[in-house]
Order: C-alpha cells, then structure tokens, then sequence
C-alpha cells in the first residue's frame, strides 16, 4: 500500500420537495437556506459540505456529490456513498432515481456510466477488470440480490482484516448496459412494500459494490479500487407509518440496524476507543467506510414539511456527527517484485537506525542509572547515531541477546520447516473455507427448519383448539347422553308397545297398498284416454277455426270482388275526394306516353293545377275500356296510397278527376320516361332502331342527357331508389311490384317510385298475406311471396335486389330464359343470379344480401342508402356500355339467346345452365314484357 492520508467523511443535505399528501395536510415548508452549505430549522443552523435545496437537478447533485469519487476509484482509492433519512425523504430517488431517464437518474447509474467514459479516456496501456455485487440486509440477514437461494451470508475478514460478504456472487462487466441489466435484475428481487408515508417503501438496506482492478502492462503495477454505493432502508415511526405485521416487524429491524449505525458514528465522532462494528452485519459491512481505508461521502436526505420536523432534525444531527469522523485512506497497489526488494531495502536501513538508537539510549540510561554523569559530548545524538548504524549494527546485535536469538531462531527456520508450515496454513484455511460453507448450508437449513417449526408450532396451536373444542363438545354429549338414557327406557317401553300393533298395521297397509296399485293403473289408463280425446279435440277445434277463419276471408274477398264489380258496373262511380277532385274540364289530354294490356298513360296539360297560374305538364293514368273490376281495385289503391306519401323519390299526385267520366290519375311528369327504357336508350345502339312493341317504357321515352353513364350514375340511381324505399317502409308500406319498369326518370335522373297498385298497408301488422288471385311479377318476388304469398318490407328489399341487377345490366331482364315453374325449384334451392359484367364485388355482395333466403337476414333500407353512399365516393370511373351491351348475333326476334350461363348456387348446389346476365330477354328498345303470370 502506499502512504496513508487523512480525509473527514464528506457529508451532504438534500431536502425534497413537500409531497401530495404533505400540501393536502397544509404542512408548512420549514427549511430556510443560508448559503450553500447551511440549513436553518426552528432558527438553528446546521452546516454541511453542501446544501441541496428542493428544485436541484440530479444532475448537480451528482456533480457536487459524487463525480469525484469515480477518478478516486480508477486511481486506487477505496470509495463509499451512502443515503440516510427518515422514511419517504427521497434516499431511492437520490441513489437510484429513473434508472433509464436520462434526466430522472440518481447517483448509481450516473456514476456507472462516468466509470466507462473514464476507461475509455485513459491511458491504452491499462487493462481494466470490473465485477459487481448486488444484495440487501432484511432482517439482519444477507441476502444475495443476484441469487435468491443465498438467503443468509456470512460476513469475513481478508488478510489485512478487510470485512468483506462471503459467497456473494460476483458478475464481470464490460459495458454499462451489462451493469444496468443487474442492477435491474437486483432491483426486481429487493423488499418493498406499501406504507402510509410511501407507496413504495425500501424495507431492506440494499449495497451495490464495483470492483474495480487495472495492471498497467507496461510498467505490471496493479491498482485496486472498491466503490460501494448504499440505499439505507428509511427510519420509521410506527405511529406515522402504520405498519402492521410482517412490515412492523421490518420496521423494527430497520430501527435496530440504524440504531447500530448512530452508535457507532457517535463513538467515532468521540473518539472511542471501541467502536461496535459487530453490533449489526451493515456496520460491519461498513467498517471500513466508517473510520478505515474508504473517501466515504453521505447524503442526508430531509423532509422539509413541519409535520417531519423531530425527524428532520435528528437527521441533521447524525449528520453533523459524521461530517467530524476522519478516515484514513491510502492507495491500494500491489508492488512488483522489484518495488518490494527497494522497499525491503528501505525498511532494513531503518532497522539498523532504530537498533543503534536503542542501543545508544540504553548505555546512556545505565551509566546514569549508576550515578555515573554523562557528558554532553557523549549524550544521545541522532545523527551521530545515524551515522554509526552501520559500524556497531554487528556490535548492537551481539549485545541485544534477546532480539538475536529470536533472530537466530528464524534465520535457523529451514525451508522444509517453511514448507510444512505453509501447507498446514493452506490446509487450515482450506478448512475454514469448507465449516464457513458448512456453516452457510447450515444457516439456511436453519431458516428452512425455523419456517417449517412456525408452520408445524401453528398447526399444532390449530390442532390444540380442535381438541379443546372437541373435548368440550365430547363433554357436552356425554351430559347428554346421561340425559338421555331415561327418555330411551321410556322409548323402549314405548316401542314395545307399538311393536304390539305393528304386525296388524303392516297387513292393513299391505292390502291398502295392493288396492292403491289397482286404482292407479286404472287412473292411468283412464287419463291416457283423456289426454288422447283432448288432443283430438283440440286438433278439432284448430281444424275447424281455420276453416272458419278462411271461409270469412274468401267471403270478405268475394264480397269486396262483387262491391267493386259492382262500382264498375254502376258507371264508375267513385267516391269524389274534395281535397283532391280536379275538375275534367281544366285538363288536356296529349300524346299517349306508356300503356299496358288494361291501362294507358298520357302526357296532358293542366290548367290551375294547385294553385299554379298557367299550365302545368302532367302525366294521367287512366283504365281502358276493356279493365276488369280488379284493375279498377288497384287503381283505387294506387289513387290512395299516392294520397299517403310525399318524397323526393316517390311519385307526386297532382289530383284526380272522379266524378263524370273515367278515374284519371293526374300525376308528375317523368321527362326520362322509366328507368328500364332510359337505361336500354343508355346502350347507345343505333338512333334507328326502335322495338315494335306498345309498352309504355320503350316508344314514347325523350332522349336522355348527352352526358355518357358512369358507374357512378348507376349507384345514384340506386341510392335514390333505395332513400324513396325507406321512406315507404317507414310509413309501412309494402309496394309489392318494385322494377325499373315501374321507376320513371325525371329532370336532372332524379328517380321516382311509381305504380303502386299493388302496394298494401301493413301498418297494424308486419306483413301482408296475398288471398285474392291476380296478376304478380314472378321474377321480382321474394321466396315467401312465391310459395307463401307473403309481403313485407324485406320481400321488398328481395325485388330492390332484382332491381339493382337490372340497373347494372342497362336493363337487362332477370333470369333470362328460365320459366316461372323452373324459377321457384332453383330459388328454393339456393340458386341466385350471377355477377354481371361490370358489377363490383361489393355490389354483388350486396345484391346477395337482398336475396338472403330468411327474411330478417336481408338488410333494411337504411343500412342499403348507407352502402350506397359509402359506393358513390369510391366509384367514379364511366361504365363500358360495349362490354355491357350485347352483340346483334345474340338477339332473335323472339327474344331468346343460344347460349347460357350458369346461376349462383348459394348452397353449393348442381349449377344449372340458363341465358348469359347480360343477354336481354326481349328486343332492346322495343316491345318490354311485364312478366306477369296468374296463380
């Protein structure tokens, strides 16, 4: 070792700021700063190496506290820091902080970091070796923090009475992130827990120690350095903390340990001659920080709020204690051989000094002692003695018998002797090793059997009450059962008695018993019958109020058949409806628009129409003279559902003309005509080429708009459609016959919901059950319609979904070359039409969801608008009509193609074959079928 110097312990005071709690409570803030290195409590200073007020970074108490000890340490030095404070003063946050922020972090892993950035900056003829260790003191024991099974280490000493933790595991580490990694390995493992002053109290005093050693390869001089960095558990009062159980008896623990540590900073700062390191294993420990061979600095770590005053003050009194303790440091260096022959060299010269001195004094001492007066020429001294070490060494040596014949008996050690003893030395440590072992094995077998005694000492106290109770409630029967033994002779006696009766009572309940079986068979038997006879009368009774019930609606039929019949012989008299009566005379009848086999639509010319000044253009629909009653009877219907509604896409009844002459219907005017036609015009064929037919759709249609379809368009429509479609069935109304026959195309392609003679009011119901024959669309209706002649809002849904092949089509017409008696067994079994060309997938999907077999599995109008309007924003390219439009090779006059495609099977059924989806059935822009057919 080097020469040795002495340095007071470094002591620092770092006040935290007041906590949540703290300003809740209103705690006044009671630290007042003089300077940097005072502190004034209740008008007493207290002076310190540096005072931290409640704003400081960490970064500055890093700087101040702790960056020197990092190059006393790569310089040879021993170093130490440790925080002390009451519990929750911020000891965790200053030693530890955020471990990975750079800001938040404490002292621990700032100073790692500075170790490498030292190394690296140094000379590169050093090698460096670094290896740390990490473990906590819990209740007095030692546990290793980087193995869990070393639960109770023991403490020794080295040669040069060093105390060091024996058998904890050391970790050799090459980079800081290596030692973060077992610090935060460590950190997992160290005690915490939950008290009213902190949410996170350390209940353990946790050690973390770097071992530094560099040889310079060079010169082979060897440099050691031990920096050990401490996190003290905080002190507690038990009153302010709460703790109970397991954590009270931390508490104490901790209390002690701390309580050791101020004894033995007390007998230092007094200068004591012992001083009770052994009173408590972190003293121990600490030694040689505390007094020894160690540059140790403490932070003292304070609560400024008055609540914590008696606490903070007894804190700045421990401090001011150590700041007075001085350590005596030195470099740890391992000489060369060379270095410890000059040194031995040294040491003899001296020697040889010391004798000739004593033996100088001595001789002087005797002559006086014989009354003899020494002159002063020959009085003692120094350097003549110095200068005559040399000549009367020899003379000094045979004087002093004593020191030369213990110099004898060592020059006469031979070195088989040597040898001998070195061994025995090597085999007494060898054992000292294996009963410290043994002795830590032994350790924690005897915590193991401790635990296991607690555990089998309270089963035994459980087992113990068990037997206390069951002795007491042994006790109770036995009392009772003393009781009991005269109310068991009355018993027996009592049972002798019915012993008596009981043969006769056993034979009469014999009898009864067989009786009983006969009568329950026969009960049996005859409530079997009943049940039957109540089955088949309540199947009578259903049988015989269906009949009823479907002889009053044939009835009701027939008789509403003859009244209309009836109305259509009497001349037509219809009820005249004021507020809707136009007078026939202010109307002016034009040019046939569309007509059918029964009724006919005409452009006309209203005067005064509503309100209106001048002459308005309308449409009329009115019965040829060869309509039976029931067209009269949807016409009528027609005329009052029209009466009903009122939207944008539905079409707008104007009035209508009642009285003197036929019913005429005075509607808008649709300029497009309807929308199967303006689709089929879309097609662009060419501008000769007009169908042969009467219908209403095809001979009278105007020229639609320059401007070529988009896809875009197409989903407009749609959408239009679909936003006229949920308001009809917001109002409950069911329109039975939705096409893009009966959709008329107005200025601007606004689409307009028209022909509603088929529609019904299913407002007190959910549904409407067909019972009258009559005309129906086969290839728009829904499954239930088709087999169960039921119609509601979904079978609507199903022909919107017939509606938008149509549209995707230009107008094509649905399953193309199938007849109706064929089109009910594919439908039943799962087959749909297939995608178009030209058609989305999602599109398609939705056309699907419209023929989902199960009504409540279709969507509702409102979530079709909203998949509609979610298609316009992404669709915008224009349609390619040629690939939608068929070529002439594949229209005959009849209407029908040579080729065919397949359907969609929905159920993963046989495909079978049928026209191609975009073939159309009958002659683009001429004569356009109904494809009505009567049941």
């Amino acid at each position: 070792m080097a020469d040795l110097a002495e340095c007071n312990i470094k002591v620092m005071c770092r006040f935290r700021p007041l906590n949540e709690s703290e300003v809740n409570r209103g705690d006044k803030y009671i630290a007042k700063f003089q300077g940097e290195d005072t502190v004034v409590i209740a008008s007493k200073p207290y002076a310190f190496d540096r005072v931290f007020q409640s704003s400081t970074s960490q970064e500055q108490v890093y700087n101040d506290c702790a960056k020197k000890i990092v190059k006393d340490v790569l310089e040879g030095y021993n170093g130490t820091i440790f925080a002390y404070g009451q519990t929750s003063s911020g000891k965790t946050h200053t030693m530890e902080g955020k471990l990975h922020d750079p800001e938040g972090m404490g002292i621990i892993p700032r100073i790692v970091q500075d170790i490498f950035n030292y190394i690296y900056s140094m000379d590169e003829n050093l090698e460096f070796h670094i290896k740390v260790s990490y473990f906590e003191i819990y209740l007095d024991k030692i546990r290793d923090l980087l193995d869990v099974s070393k639960t109770n280490l023991s403490v020794h000493e080295d040669k040069n009475r060093v105390p060091y933790v024996k058998g904890c595991t050391e970790r050799f580490v090459c980079s800081p992130d290596e030692v973060m990694d077992t610090i935060d390995e460590g950190k997992s493992n160290r005690h915490v827990a939950v008290t009213n002053m902190n949410e996170h109290s350390s209940r353990s005093h946790s050690i973390f120690l770097i071992n530094v050693k560099q040889e310079n390869t060079q010169t082979e001089q060897k440099l050691s350095g031990k920096l050990y960095l401490v996190d003290l558990a905080g002190s507690e009062k038990v009153s302010k903390t709460g703790a109970e159980g397991a954590v009270l008896d931390e508490a104490k623990n901790i209390n002690k340990s701390l309580s050791a540590l101020g004894n033995v900073i007390s007998a230092l700062a007094e200068g004591s001659t012992y001083v009770p390191y052994r009173d408590s294993k972190m003293t121990r420990i600490l030694q040689d920080s505390l007094g020894g061979n160690c540059r140790t600095t403490i932070v003292i770590c304070c609560s400024p709020s008055s609540y914590n005053e008696s606490e903070t003050k007894s804190t700045l009194l421990f401090g001011q204690r150590a700041k007075t303790i001085k350590n005596t440091v030195c470099v740890n260096v391992e000489l060369t051989a060379e270095q410890w022959k000059k040194k031995y060299e040294k040491e003899k010269e001296k020697n040889k000094i010391l004798r000739n001195t004593i033996q100088w004094l001595e001789n002087e001492l005797n002559r006086w002692r014989n009354g003899e007066t020494v002159p002063i020429d020959e009085q003692f001294d120094k350097e003549k003695a110095n200068l005559e070490a040399f000549t009367v060494d020899k003379d000094i040596t045979l004087t002093n018998d004593k020191p030369a014949t213990a110099i004898g008996v060592i020059g006469n050690f031979t070195d088989a002797e040597r040898r001998k003893c070195e061994e025995e030395i090597a085999k007494l440590y060898k054992q000292l090793d294996d009963k410290d072992e043994e002795i830590n094995q032994q350790s924690q077998l005897v915590e193991k059997l401790k635990t296991q005694m607690l555990d089998q000492e309270e089963l035994l106290a459980s087992t113990r009450r068990d037997q206390d109770n069951m002795q007491a409630e042994l006790n109770r029967l036995q009392a009772e059962n003393d009781a009991s033994k005269e109310e068991v002779k009355e018993v027996l006696q009592a049972l002798e008695e019915l012993a008596v009766n009981y043969d006769q009572k056993s034979q009469e309940v014999e009898d009864k018993t067989k009786e009983y079986e006969l009568l329950s068979d026969e009960l049996n038997q005859k409530s079997a019958t009943l049940a039957s006879i109540d089955a088949e009368l309540q199947k009578l009774k259903e049988m015989t109020n269906h009949q009823k019930k479907r002889a009053a609606e044939m009835m009701a039929s027939l008789l509403k058949d003859l009244a209309e019949i009836g109305i259509a012989v009497g001349n037509n008299d219809v009820k005249e409806d004021p507020k809707w009566e136009f007078p026939r005379k202010n109307l002016v009848l034009g040019k046939t628009l569309g007509e059918g086999e029964f009724g006919k639509v005409v452009k006309a010319t209203a005067f005064h129409l509503k309100g209106r000044a001048g002459y308005t253009t309308v449409a009329v629909k009115m019965l040829k003279e060869n309509a039976s009653p029931s067209e009269l009877r949807d016409l009528l219907s027609e005329f009052n559902v029209l009466k009903q509604v009122n939207h944008p896409h539905v079409i707008k009844l104007y009035g209508a003309c009642s009285q003197d002459g036929p019913l005429l219907l005075i509607v808008e005017y649709a300029k497009y005509g309807s929308l199967r036609g303006f689709l089929r015009e879309s097609r662009k064929v060419g501008p000769g080429y007009l169908g042969s037919g009467g219908s209403r759709n095809s001979s009278s249609l105007d020229h639609p708009d320059e401007r070529a379809l988009t896809m875009g368009d197409l989903i407009s429509f749609a959408w239009q459609i679909s936003q006229g479609m949920q308001y009809l069935a917001e109002m409950k109304l069911v329109h039975r016959d939705l096409a893009a026959r009966n959709i008329l195309v107005a200025e601007g392609r606004k689409m307009k919901i028209s022909d509603f003679g088929l529609s019904r009011d299913v407002y007190e119901e959910d549904s409407y059950v067909k019972r009258s024959q009559g005309r129906i669309p086969v290839k728009w209706m829904a499954i239930e319609s088709l087999f169960d002649h039921i119609y509601t809002t979904q079978s609507d849904v199903w022909s919107f979904g017939v509606l938008l092949w149509e549209i995707v089509t230009l107008g094509g017409n649905p399953y193309p070359g199938i007849p109706p008696e064929r089109l009910f067994n594919l439908l039943k079994t799962g087959h749909r039409m297939e995608r178009p060309d030209n058609c989305s997938e999602e599109m398609y999907r939705l056309m699907l969801q419209c023929w989902k077999q199960e009504p409540d599995k279709r969507p509702v109008f409102a979530d079709i608008s909203k998949d509609l309007e979610k298609m316009m924003v992404k669709r915008r390219d224009y349609l390619d009509l040629a690939a939608s439009t068929p070529s002439d090779s594949l229209i005959y006059d009849d209407g029908l193609s040579e080729e065919e495609t397949p359907l969609v099977d929905c159920n993963n059924a046989p495909l079978p074959r049928a026209l191609p989806s975009t073939w159309i059935e009958n002659k683009l822009y001429g004569r356009i079928s109904h494809a009505f057919t009567r049941f």
